[in-house]
Protein backbone atom coordinates (compact mmCIF):
# COMPACT_ATOMS: atom_id res chain seq x y z
CA UNK A 1 0.00 0.00 0.00
CA UNK A 2 1.49 3.56 -0.80
CA UNK A 3 -0.23 5.36 1.80
CA UNK A 4 1.32 6.28 5.26
CA UNK A 5 0.72 3.48 7.71
CA UNK A 6 -0.07 3.53 11.60
CA UNK A 7 0.89 0.27 13.36
CA UNK A 8 -1.08 -0.88 16.57
CA UNK A 9 0.21 -3.22 18.73
CA UNK A 10 -2.59 -5.24 20.97
CA UNK A 11 -1.71 -6.25 23.99
CA UNK A 12 -5.22 -7.32 25.03
CA UNK A 13 -7.07 -4.26 25.66
CA UNK A 14 -11.08 -4.34 25.02
CA UNK A 15 -10.80 -0.97 23.60
CA UNK A 16 -7.96 -2.02 20.68
CA UNK A 17 -10.19 -2.41 17.57
CA UNK A 18 -11.50 1.17 18.51
CA UNK A 19 -8.33 2.48 18.99
CA UNK A 20 -7.65 1.34 15.25
CA UNK A 21 -11.06 2.98 14.07
CA UNK A 22 -10.13 6.03 15.27
CA UNK A 23 -6.96 5.77 13.86
CA UNK A 24 -8.34 5.53 10.40
CA UNK A 25 -11.47 8.47 11.12
CA UNK A 26 -8.58 10.69 11.01
CA UNK A 27 -7.91 9.45 7.78
CA UNK A 28 -4.62 7.95 8.51
CA UNK A 29 -4.24 4.18 7.53
CA UNK A 30 -3.67 1.90 10.35
CA UNK A 31 -3.12 -2.02 11.24
CA UNK A 32 -3.14 -4.29 14.62
CA UNK A 33 -1.10 -6.45 15.24
CA UNK A 34 0.50 -9.08 18.21
CA UNK A 35 2.60 -7.49 20.28
CA UNK A 36 5.21 -10.03 19.49
CA UNK A 37 6.37 -8.53 16.46
CA UNK A 38 10.17 -8.42 16.63
CA UNK A 39 11.42 -4.76 15.49
CA UNK A 40 12.63 -6.26 12.62
CA UNK A 41 9.40 -7.26 11.25
CA UNK A 42 8.14 -3.82 12.78
CA UNK A 43 10.64 -2.35 10.86
CA UNK A 44 9.89 -3.94 7.49
CA UNK A 45 6.43 -2.82 8.12
CA UNK A 46 7.46 0.76 7.69
CA UNK A 47 5.29 2.31 10.43
CA UNK A 48 5.02 6.52 10.51
CA UNK A 49 4.00 5.94 14.29
CA UNK A 50 3.67 2.97 16.58
CA UNK A 51 0.33 2.77 19.41
CA UNK A 52 0.61 0.66 22.12
CA UNK A 53 -2.99 -0.79 22.97
CA UNK A 54 -3.92 -1.21 26.78
CA UNK A 55 -4.76 -4.66 28.49
CA UNK A 56 -5.21 -6.21 31.71
CA UNK A 57 -2.31 -7.46 32.82
CA UNK A 58 0.53 -5.91 35.50
CA UNK A 59 3.70 -4.59 33.23
CA UNK A 60 6.51 -5.69 35.86
CA UNK A 61 4.68 -9.28 36.19
CA UNK A 62 7.45 -11.52 34.67
CA UNK A 63 4.94 -13.46 32.10
CA UNK A 64 2.85 -10.53 30.95
CA UNK A 65 2.95 -9.02 27.31
CA UNK A 66 5.66 -7.56 26.01
CA UNK A 67 7.18 -5.46 23.53
CA UNK A 68 10.75 -6.04 21.82
CA UNK A 69 12.68 -3.68 23.64
CA UNK A 70 14.60 -3.20 20.07
CA UNK A 71 11.64 -0.93 18.91
CA UNK A 72 12.27 1.53 21.33
CA UNK A 73 15.34 1.95 19.05
CA UNK A 74 13.90 2.05 15.57
CA UNK A 75 13.22 6.21 15.78
CA UNK A 76 9.91 5.60 15.07
CA UNK A 77 7.48 7.83 17.30
CA UNK A 78 5.28 5.65 19.81
CA UNK A 79 2.15 5.95 21.81
CA UNK A 80 1.40 3.82 24.68
CA UNK A 81 -1.81 4.01 26.09
CA UNK A 82 -2.88 2.57 29.77
CA UNK A 83 -1.47 -0.98 30.00
CA UNK A 84 0.61 0.58 27.05
CA UNK A 85 2.13 3.49 28.70
CA UNK A 86 2.90 1.40 31.80
CA UNK A 87 4.52 -1.07 29.34
CA UNK A 88 6.81 1.59 27.98
CA UNK A 89 7.62 3.29 31.41
CA UNK A 90 8.56 -0.66 32.78
CA UNK A 91 10.75 -1.46 30.20
CA UNK A 92 13.33 1.83 29.50
CA UNK A 93 13.52 2.17 33.37
CA UNK A 94 10.43 3.39 35.22
CA UNK A 95 8.85 2.09 38.21
CA UNK A 96 5.08 0.90 37.81
CA UNK A 97 3.02 -0.22 40.99
CA UNK A 98 -0.05 -0.85 42.18
CA UNK A 99 -1.44 1.60 44.22
CA UNK A 100 -4.33 1.03 46.77
CA UNK A 101 -6.55 3.97 45.06
CA UNK A 102 -8.04 2.59 41.61
CA UNK A 103 -9.24 4.56 38.97
CA UNK A 104 -11.92 3.46 36.91
CA UNK A 105 -14.22 5.86 34.55
CA UNK A 106 -14.88 9.53 34.51
CA UNK A 107 -11.76 11.06 36.48
CA UNK A 108 -11.18 14.53 36.64
CA UNK A 109 -7.41 15.20 35.00
CA UNK A 110 -5.16 18.05 35.27
CA UNK A 111 -3.25 18.51 31.68
CA UNK A 112 -0.26 20.25 30.71
CA UNK A 113 -0.78 23.18 27.71
CA UNK A 114 3.08 22.83 26.90
CA UNK A 115 2.73 19.55 25.70
CA UNK A 116 2.42 18.92 22.18
CA UNK A 117 -0.95 16.05 22.56
CA UNK A 118 -2.46 18.89 24.92
CA UNK A 119 -1.69 22.13 23.22
CA UNK A 120 -4.77 24.24 22.85
CA UNK A 121 -6.93 22.69 25.57
CA UNK A 122 -7.85 23.78 28.77
CA UNK A 123 -6.09 22.24 31.89
CA UNK A 124 -8.79 20.87 33.45
CA UNK A 125 -10.84 18.05 31.73
CA UNK A 126 -12.52 15.01 31.98
CA UNK A 127 -10.87 11.60 30.82
CA UNK A 128 -11.67 8.09 31.04
CA UNK A 129 -9.70 5.86 33.51
CA UNK A 130 -9.58 1.97 33.57
CA UNK A 131 -6.51 0.93 35.15
CA UNK A 132 -5.23 -0.62 38.35
CA UNK A 133 -1.48 -0.30 38.19
CA UNK A 134 0.08 3.07 37.83
CA UNK A 135 3.85 4.76 36.69
CA UNK A 136 5.10 6.53 40.09
CA UNK A 137 8.82 6.88 38.59
CA UNK A 138 9.16 8.28 35.02
CA UNK A 139 11.74 6.74 32.83
CA UNK A 140 14.94 8.75 32.20
CA UNK A 141 14.20 11.87 29.95
CA UNK A 142 10.46 11.59 30.91
CA UNK A 143 8.35 14.57 31.97
CA UNK A 144 4.77 14.22 33.68
CA UNK A 145 2.49 15.84 31.33
CA UNK A 146 -0.76 15.15 33.58
CA UNK A 147 -1.78 14.19 36.86
CA UNK A 148 -5.37 13.47 38.90
CA UNK A 149 -5.66 13.06 42.53
CA UNK A 150 -4.40 10.02 42.86
CA UNK A 151 -2.24 9.22 39.86
CA UNK A 152 0.91 11.65 39.69
CA UNK A 153 2.02 10.44 36.04
CA UNK A 154 -1.19 10.28 33.97
CA UNK A 155 0.60 11.22 31.11
CA UNK A 156 4.48 11.98 30.16
CA UNK A 157 6.74 12.39 27.38
CA UNK A 158 10.01 12.19 25.91
CA UNK A 159 9.90 14.83 23.24
CA UNK A 160 13.14 14.06 22.35
CA UNK A 161 12.77 10.54 21.40
CA UNK A 162 8.86 10.95 20.27
CA UNK A 163 7.34 8.52 23.34
CA UNK A 164 4.31 9.62 24.53
CA UNK A 165 2.48 7.87 27.29
CA UNK A 166 -1.31 7.98 28.11
CA UNK A 167 -3.19 6.39 31.70
CA UNK A 168 -6.35 7.28 30.27
CA UNK A 169 -8.23 6.10 27.32
CA UNK A 170 -8.59 8.43 24.58
CA UNK A 171 -10.15 6.46 21.92
CA UNK A 172 -13.20 6.48 24.03
CA UNK A 173 -16.00 8.99 23.77
CA UNK A 174 -16.21 9.35 27.64
CA UNK A 175 -12.49 11.51 27.43
CA UNK A 176 -13.22 15.22 26.53
CA UNK A 177 -11.04 15.80 23.86
CA UNK A 178 -9.49 12.37 23.00
CA UNK A 179 -9.53 12.69 19.33
CA UNK A 180 -7.45 15.81 19.42
CA UNK A 181 -5.03 13.92 21.35
CA UNK A 182 -4.43 11.47 18.46
CA UNK A 183 -4.46 13.69 16.40
CA UNK A 184 -1.84 16.09 17.61
CA UNK A 185 0.10 12.40 18.02
CA UNK A 186 -0.52 10.95 14.52
CA UNK A 187 0.14 14.74 12.49
CA UNK A 188 1.97 16.72 14.90
CA UNK A 189 4.50 14.02 15.80
CA UNK A 190 4.39 11.32 13.49
CA UNK A 191 4.16 13.29 10.36
CA UNK A 192 0.60 12.05 9.00
CA UNK A 193 -0.55 13.66 5.89
CA UNK A 194 -4.24 12.15 6.32
CA UNK A 195 -4.06 10.22 2.98
CA UNK A 196 -5.90 7.12 3.60
CA UNK A 197 -9.74 6.91 2.74
CA UNK A 198 -12.32 4.37 2.45
CA UNK A 199 -11.93 4.16 -1.88
CA UNK A 200 -8.18 3.27 -0.68
CA UNK A 201 -9.64 0.62 2.14
CA UNK A 202 -11.84 -1.03 -0.12
CA UNK A 203 -9.40 -1.54 -2.96
CA UNK A 204 -7.22 -3.03 -0.49
CA UNK A 205 -9.63 -5.40 0.58
CA UNK A 206 -10.41 -6.49 -2.94
CA UNK A 207 -6.70 -7.27 -3.64
CA UNK A 208 -6.67 -9.09 0.13
CA UNK A 209 -9.42 -11.09 -1.36
CA UNK A 210 -8.18 -12.29 -4.45
CA UNK A 211 -4.83 -12.74 -2.92
CA UNK A 212 -6.79 -15.64 -0.14
CA UNK A 213 -9.38 -16.90 -2.75
CA UNK A 214 -7.13 -17.10 -6.14
CA UNK A 215 -9.25 -19.10 -8.26
CA UNK A 216 -11.16 -20.82 -5.93
CA UNK A 217 -15.34 -20.95 -5.46
CA UNK A 218 -16.73 -18.54 -2.52
CA UNK A 219 -20.38 -19.47 -1.05
CA UNK A 220 -22.15 -16.57 0.48
CA UNK A 221 -24.62 -16.25 3.29
CA UNK A 222 -26.59 -13.05 1.53
CA UNK A 223 -29.69 -12.41 3.96
CA UNK A 224 -30.10 -8.64 2.19
CA UNK A 225 -28.92 -6.95 5.70
CA UNK A 226 -26.04 -4.19 5.60
CA UNK A 227 -23.26 -6.39 6.32
CA UNK A 228 -23.82 -9.41 3.82
CA UNK A 229 -24.88 -6.87 1.26
CA UNK A 230 -21.45 -4.88 1.25
CA UNK A 231 -19.10 -8.17 1.82
CA UNK A 232 -21.45 -8.92 -1.97
CA UNK A 233 -20.74 -6.16 -3.32
CA UNK A 234 -17.55 -6.16 -2.34
CA UNK A 235 -16.60 -10.06 -3.41
CA UNK A 236 -18.84 -9.67 -6.57
CA UNK A 237 -16.24 -6.96 -7.64
CA UNK A 238 -13.35 -8.78 -6.36
CA UNK A 239 -13.93 -12.31 -8.22
CA UNK A 240 -17.13 -12.04 -10.52
CA UNK A 241 -18.69 -15.33 -10.74
CA UNK A 242 -16.60 -17.15 -8.67
CA UNK A 243 -18.59 -16.11 -6.27
CA UNK A 244 -22.41 -17.82 -5.46
CA UNK A 245 -24.40 -16.36 -3.45
CA UNK A 246 -27.33 -18.21 -1.52
CA UNK A 247 -29.91 -16.29 -0.13
CA UNK A 248 -31.42 -18.40 2.33
CA UNK A 249 -35.02 -17.37 3.42
CA UNK A 250 -35.14 -19.25 7.01
CA UNK A 251 -38.82 -17.76 7.46
CA UNK A 252 -37.72 -15.24 9.81
CA UNK A 253 -37.22 -12.17 7.87
CA UNK A 254 -38.99 -8.47 7.86
CA UNK A 255 -41.87 -7.61 5.65
CA UNK A 256 -41.67 -8.54 2.11
CA UNK A 257 -37.69 -8.39 2.58
CA UNK A 258 -37.17 -11.60 0.89
CA UNK A 259 -38.09 -10.47 -2.42
CA UNK A 260 -36.97 -7.13 -1.86
CA UNK A 261 -33.20 -9.13 -1.66
CA UNK A 262 -34.22 -11.35 -4.67
CA UNK A 263 -34.76 -7.85 -6.49
CA UNK A 264 -31.77 -5.93 -5.31
CA UNK A 265 -29.15 -8.58 -5.89
CA UNK A 266 -30.24 -11.16 -8.99
CA UNK A 267 -29.12 -8.97 -11.50
CA UNK A 268 -25.59 -8.35 -10.31
CA UNK A 269 -22.48 -10.17 -11.38
CA UNK A 270 -22.98 -13.01 -9.31
CA UNK A 271 -24.40 -16.50 -9.04
CA UNK A 272 -27.88 -15.88 -7.20
CA UNK A 273 -29.58 -18.64 -5.63
CA UNK A 274 -32.87 -18.29 -3.35
CA UNK A 275 -33.18 -21.22 -1.11
CA UNK A 276 -37.04 -20.96 0.75
CA UNK A 277 -36.88 -22.64 4.08
CA UNK A 278 -38.61 -21.66 6.33
CA UNK A 279 -40.71 -24.54 7.24
CA UNK A 280 -37.60 -26.20 8.25
CA UNK A 281 -36.31 -23.48 10.47
CA UNK A 282 -39.60 -23.36 12.21
CA UNK A 283 -39.75 -27.21 12.42
CA UNK A 284 -36.58 -27.05 14.58
CA UNK A 285 -37.80 -23.80 16.94
CA UNK A 286 -40.67 -25.81 17.50
CA UNK A 287 -40.71 -25.73 21.71
CA UNK A 288 -37.67 -23.72 21.89
CA UNK A 289 -37.75 -20.48 23.96
CA UNK A 290 -34.54 -20.32 25.55
CA UNK A 291 -32.46 -17.46 22.92
CA UNK A 292 -28.77 -18.49 23.03
CA UNK A 293 -30.52 -22.35 22.17
CA UNK A 294 -32.32 -20.05 19.82
CA UNK A 295 -29.64 -18.60 18.11
CA UNK A 296 -27.20 -21.97 17.67
CA UNK A 297 -30.16 -23.77 16.44
CA UNK A 298 -30.74 -21.20 13.55
CA UNK A 299 -26.92 -20.81 13.39
CA UNK A 300 -26.04 -25.00 13.09
CA UNK A 301 -29.43 -25.01 10.61
CA UNK A 302 -27.59 -21.81 8.61
CA UNK A 303 -24.33 -24.11 8.11
CA UNK A 304 -26.70 -27.15 6.79
CA UNK A 305 -28.27 -25.70 4.47
CA UNK A 306 -25.20 -23.72 2.94
CA UNK A 307 -23.02 -27.41 3.00
CA UNK A 308 -26.36 -28.70 1.13
CA UNK A 309 -26.48 -25.97 -1.70
CA UNK A 310 -22.81 -26.25 -2.00
CA UNK A 311 -22.45 -29.96 -2.84
CA UNK A 312 -24.98 -28.83 -5.11
CA UNK A 313 -22.73 -26.31 -6.76
CA UNK A 314 -19.74 -28.28 -6.61
CA UNK A 315 -16.32 -27.27 -5.42
CA UNK A 316 -17.00 -24.60 -3.60
CA UNK A 317 -13.57 -23.35 -1.71
CA UNK A 318 -14.74 -20.59 0.98
CA UNK A 319 -17.78 -19.68 2.81
CA UNK A 320 -18.10 -15.96 3.03
CA UNK A 321 -19.51 -13.78 5.96
CA UNK A 322 -20.42 -10.86 6.73
CA UNK A 323 -18.64 -10.47 9.97
CA UNK A 324 -18.19 -7.03 11.58
CA UNK A 325 -16.20 -6.33 15.35
CA UNK A 326 -18.82 -5.98 17.50
CA UNK A 327 -20.08 -9.69 16.69
CA UNK A 328 -16.51 -10.66 17.61
CA UNK A 329 -16.17 -9.06 20.95
CA UNK A 330 -19.97 -10.28 21.91
CA UNK A 331 -18.82 -13.60 21.21
CA UNK A 332 -16.08 -14.42 23.61
CA UNK A 333 -12.89 -13.77 21.01
CA UNK A 334 -10.22 -13.82 23.11
CA UNK A 335 -9.89 -13.23 26.62
CA UNK A 336 -13.76 -11.57 26.38
CA UNK A 337 -16.52 -12.79 27.99
CA UNK A 338 -19.50 -14.46 25.70
CA UNK A 339 -22.45 -11.93 26.01
CA UNK A 340 -24.53 -13.82 23.07
CA UNK A 341 -23.33 -16.27 20.41
CA UNK A 342 -23.41 -14.85 16.83
CA UNK A 343 -23.75 -17.57 14.18
CA UNK A 344 -21.31 -15.90 11.91
CA UNK A 345 -18.11 -16.04 14.73
CA UNK A 346 -16.03 -18.98 15.84
CA UNK A 347 -14.86 -20.80 12.62
CA UNK A 348 -15.84 -23.41 10.92
CA UNK A 349 -17.24 -27.23 12.65
CA UNK A 350 -15.39 -30.09 11.27
CA UNK A 351 -18.16 -31.65 9.19
CA UNK A 352 -18.12 -28.55 6.46
CA UNK A 353 -15.93 -28.87 4.14
CA UNK A 354 -14.35 -25.74 3.17
CA UNK A 355 -10.95 -24.65 2.93
CA UNK A 356 -11.75 -21.42 5.18
CA UNK A 357 -13.68 -18.16 6.05
CA UNK A 358 -13.78 -15.10 4.33
CA UNK A 359 -14.60 -12.09 6.24
CA UNK A 360 -13.83 -8.60 4.56
CA UNK A 361 -15.66 -6.49 7.37
CA UNK A 362 -14.11 -8.63 10.46
CA UNK A 363 -12.08 -4.79 11.55
CA UNK A 364 -14.68 -2.75 10.95
CA UNK A 365 -17.15 -0.99 12.89
CA UNK A 366 -21.17 -0.88 11.73
CA UNK A 367 -20.73 2.82 10.38
CA UNK A 368 -17.49 1.98 8.29
CA UNK A 369 -19.46 -0.89 6.67
CA UNK A 370 -22.40 1.85 5.14
CA UNK A 371 -18.99 4.25 4.35
CA UNK A 372 -17.78 0.92 2.47
CA UNK A 373 -20.87 0.28 0.99
CA UNK A 374 -21.69 3.74 -0.51
CA UNK A 375 -17.96 3.47 -1.61
CA UNK A 376 -18.83 0.27 -3.93
CA UNK A 377 -21.54 2.06 -4.85
CA UNK A 378 -24.47 -0.07 -3.43
CA UNK A 379 -28.05 2.03 -3.02
CA UNK A 380 -28.69 3.83 -0.35
CA UNK A 381 -32.13 1.53 0.48
CA UNK A 382 -29.42 -1.29 1.25
CA UNK A 383 -26.25 1.02 3.03
CA UNK A 384 -28.93 2.31 5.47
CA UNK A 385 -31.01 -0.84 5.70
CA UNK A 386 -31.84 -1.51 9.56
CA UNK A 387 -29.07 -3.42 11.37
CA UNK A 388 -30.98 -6.85 10.93
CA UNK A 389 -29.70 -9.66 13.74
CA UNK A 390 -28.78 -13.36 11.50
CA UNK A 391 -31.40 -15.48 13.38
CA UNK A 392 -34.11 -12.56 12.15
CA UNK A 393 -37.09 -11.82 14.16
CA UNK A 394 -37.10 -15.14 16.00
CA UNK A 395 -34.79 -13.28 18.65
CA UNK A 396 -37.63 -10.45 18.61
CA UNK A 397 -40.28 -12.99 18.78
CA UNK A 398 -39.89 -13.87 22.60
CA UNK A 399 -40.71 -17.63 23.97
CA UNK A 400 -41.51 -20.08 21.14
CA UNK A 401 -41.34 -19.11 17.48
CA UNK A 402 -44.25 -19.60 15.70
CA UNK A 403 -45.79 -18.73 12.50
CA UNK A 404 -49.07 -16.93 13.67
CA UNK A 405 -46.88 -14.61 16.24
CA UNK A 406 -44.34 -13.85 12.88
CA UNK A 407 -47.01 -12.31 11.23
CA UNK A 408 -47.84 -10.03 13.99
CA UNK A 409 -44.52 -8.84 14.57
CA UNK A 410 -43.82 -8.96 11.09
CA UNK A 411 -46.68 -6.35 10.63
CA UNK A 412 -46.40 -3.80 13.73
CA UNK A 413 -42.39 -3.83 13.33
CA UNK A 414 -43.53 -2.27 9.65
CA UNK A 415 -45.56 0.05 10.87
CA UNK A 416 -43.12 1.24 13.61
CA UNK A 417 -40.60 1.46 11.30
CA UNK A 418 -42.77 3.60 8.40
CA UNK A 419 -43.82 6.11 11.19
CA UNK A 420 -39.70 6.63 12.17
CA UNK A 421 -38.99 7.55 8.73
CA UNK A 422 -42.29 9.46 7.93
CA UNK A 423 -41.05 11.47 10.88
CA UNK A 424 -37.30 11.53 9.54
CA UNK A 425 -35.73 10.13 12.40
CA UNK A 426 -34.44 6.98 10.49
CA UNK A 427 -31.09 8.35 10.02
CA UNK A 428 -30.18 10.06 13.81
CA UNK A 429 -31.99 6.73 15.38
CA UNK A 430 -29.24 4.14 14.66
CA UNK A 431 -31.61 0.77 15.09
CA UNK A 432 -35.16 0.72 15.78
CA UNK A 433 -37.34 -2.16 15.56
CA UNK A 434 -40.51 -3.90 17.69
CA UNK A 435 -40.19 -6.80 20.08
CA UNK A 436 -43.46 -9.03 20.61
CA UNK A 437 -43.35 -10.53 24.28
CA UNK A 438 -44.85 -13.62 25.62
CA UNK A 439 -46.40 -11.46 28.17
CA UNK A 440 -50.31 -11.06 27.33
CA UNK A 441 -52.49 -8.76 29.46
CA UNK A 442 -55.96 -7.67 29.96
CA UNK A 443 -57.31 -4.85 27.93
CA UNK A 444 -60.52 -3.52 26.36
CA UNK A 445 -61.43 -2.60 22.98
CA UNK A 446 -64.61 -1.89 21.69
CA UNK A 447 -66.44 -2.06 24.97
CA UNK A 448 -65.04 -5.62 25.31
CA UNK A 449 -62.57 -7.95 27.15
CA UNK A 450 -59.04 -8.42 25.84
CA UNK A 451 -56.43 -10.71 26.63
CA UNK A 452 -53.33 -10.22 23.83
CA UNK A 453 -49.66 -9.32 23.49
CA UNK A 454 -47.79 -7.04 25.08
CA UNK A 455 -45.65 -5.54 22.22
CA UNK A 456 -41.92 -3.54 22.61
CA UNK A 457 -40.66 -0.91 20.65
CA UNK A 458 -36.94 -0.14 20.89
CA UNK A 459 -34.33 2.16 19.34
CA UNK A 460 -31.09 3.37 20.28
CA UNK A 461 -28.48 6.26 19.18
CA UNK A 462 -24.64 5.04 19.16
CA UNK A 463 -21.54 5.17 17.54
CA UNK A 464 -19.66 1.65 17.56
CA UNK A 465 -22.74 -0.66 18.75
CA UNK A 466 -20.87 -1.96 21.58
CA UNK A 467 -22.15 1.29 23.89
CA UNK A 468 -25.88 2.60 23.04
CA UNK A 469 -28.07 4.76 24.34
CA UNK A 470 -31.93 4.69 24.13
CA UNK A 471 -33.32 6.83 21.92
CA UNK A 472 -35.30 9.86 23.00
CA UNK A 473 -38.28 9.06 20.32
CA UNK A 474 -40.55 12.27 19.79
CA UNK A 475 -43.67 11.21 22.05
CA UNK A 476 -45.91 11.78 19.44
CA UNK A 477 -44.18 9.78 16.94
CA UNK A 478 -44.65 7.17 19.64
CA UNK A 479 -48.13 8.02 20.00
CA UNK A 480 -48.62 7.55 16.21
CA UNK A 481 -47.44 4.33 15.73
CA UNK A 482 -48.54 2.75 18.96
CA UNK A 483 -52.15 4.33 17.69
CA UNK A 484 -51.95 2.72 14.44
CA UNK A 485 -50.67 -0.94 15.52
CA UNK A 486 -52.98 -1.14 18.01
CA UNK A 487 -55.63 -0.54 15.51
CA UNK A 488 -54.33 -2.44 12.43
CA UNK A 489 -52.71 -5.45 14.36
CA UNK A 490 -54.46 -7.73 15.52
CA UNK A 491 -53.25 -9.63 19.07
CA UNK A 492 -51.92 -6.91 20.25
CA UNK A 493 -53.52 -4.60 23.00
CA UNK A 494 -50.78 -3.21 24.88
CA UNK A 495 -47.11 -1.47 23.76
CA UNK A 496 -44.24 -0.30 25.91
CA UNK A 497 -41.23 1.52 24.55
CA UNK A 498 -37.36 0.36 26.23
CA UNK A 499 -35.68 3.07 28.00
CA UNK A 500 -32.54 0.40 28.66
CA UNK A 501 -29.42 1.43 27.49
CA UNK A 502 -26.11 -0.90 26.47
CA UNK A 503 -24.74 -1.84 29.25
CA UNK A 504 -26.80 -2.95 31.69
CA UNK A 505 -29.05 -4.43 28.79
CA UNK A 506 -27.91 -5.53 25.02
CA UNK A 507 -29.46 -3.97 21.97
CA UNK A 508 -31.56 -7.02 21.10
CA UNK A 509 -33.94 -8.58 23.65
CA UNK A 510 -32.23 -12.39 23.05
Amino acid sequence: MEHQFVLVLNFGGQYNQLIARRVRDLGVYCEVRPHTLTAREVAALGPIGIIFTGGHNTAYHPDSPKADPEIYKLGIPILGICYGAQLMAHQLGGNVITPSQREYGNTAITLEPASVLFEGLAPDQTVWMSHTDCVDKLPQGFVGTAHTQHTPYAAMEDTSRKFYGLQFHPEVEHTQNGLAMMRRFLFDVCGAKGDWTMETYSQALITQVREQVGSGKVLLALSGGVDSSVVAALLSQAIGNQLTCIFVDHGLMRKDEGDEVEAAFSGRELNFVRVNAGERFLARLKGVTDPESKRKIIGGEFIRVFEEEAKKIGNVDFLAQGTIYPDVIESGAGDSAVIKSHHNVGGLPDHVDFKGIVEPLRLLFKDEVRALGTTLGLPGYLVWRQPFPGPGLAIRCLGEVAEDKLAILREADFIYREEIAKAGLDRSIHQYFAVLTNMRSVGVMGDQRTYDYTLALRGVTTSDFMTADWAKIPYEVLEKAANRIVNEVRSINRIVYDITSKPPGTIEWE
